[in-house]
């Protein structure tokens, strides 16, 4: 049911835009593998089982693209995650990649609670979970396009979701991809503020401090 035909790795840095060069530039990343779509052309009412066979796809995924970015482990302070199917499968197809993909991340970041707590059972079953680092839902966004399809994958602070200064996104294209028959899974990652963020809101060091939602 899995078969990965490609895998694309962009990595940006970024030192200005308009203003001085930044002091630490920032540095964002994003990785697609393209995957033949195994419910291409029909609908199939039960896809839950791919997910689970989706869950080393992301944890590979997420290992490249820190590799990728060749920052330290630390300096990631930001992630997003979306999909783009081909013409010939539908939107819920790319939703297979919430747990997978958004969970391989937070666990690379050091994540420590109980994956199968938040995927499964009552509300109150899913805060049995020992959270770590990476506290924030991952943020996420899919389509249905053609090959070549851009999407604006979404970015937001690994610990709260509100440091407005983080909030950004990294535009993905893998050329050629999808085709009908496929579709791609995106993971993105920055090193944290846009460059030259001026309009203030909650600080990614004053987290700690702050009791509003994740």
């Amino acid at each position: 049911m899995i078969d990965i035909r490609r895998v694309f790795t962009q990595v940006e840095t970024i030192h200005h835009e308009f203003g001085p060069r930044a002091a630490a530039p920032l540095v964002r990343g994003a990785i697609g593998a393209v995957l033949s779509n195994p419910f291409a052309g029909r609908y199939e009412p039960d896809i839950l089982p791919m997910m689970s066979l989706l869950d080393p796809v992301g944890v590979d995924m997420a290992h490249r693209l820190h590799a990728a970015m060749d920052v330290r482990l630390a300096r990631i302070a930001t992630y997003g995650k979306g999909a783009i199917v081909g013409a010939a499968g539908e939107l819920e197809h790319g939703a297979l990649w919430h747990v997978p993909g958004g969970y391989a991340m937070r666990e690379l970041l050091g994540w420590k609670g109980d994956r199968a707590a938040y995927t499964a059972g009552t509300v109150d079953e899913k805060k049995t979970g020992q959270p770590g680092n990476a506290l924030s839902i991952v943020p996420s966004t899919k389509k249905v396009g053609p090959p070549g399809a851009t999407l604006d994958v979404p970015l937001t602070n690994i610990n709260a979701s509100y440091v407005r200064g983080q909030f950004d996104a990294i535009e993905v294209r893998v050329p050629g991809a999808p085709a009908a028959d496929e579709i791609v899974f995106i993971l993105a990652m920055s090193t944290g503020y846009r460059v030259h963020e001026r309009v203030g809101g909650l600080r990614a060091e004053n987290i700690a401090k702050w009791d509003g939602l994740r």
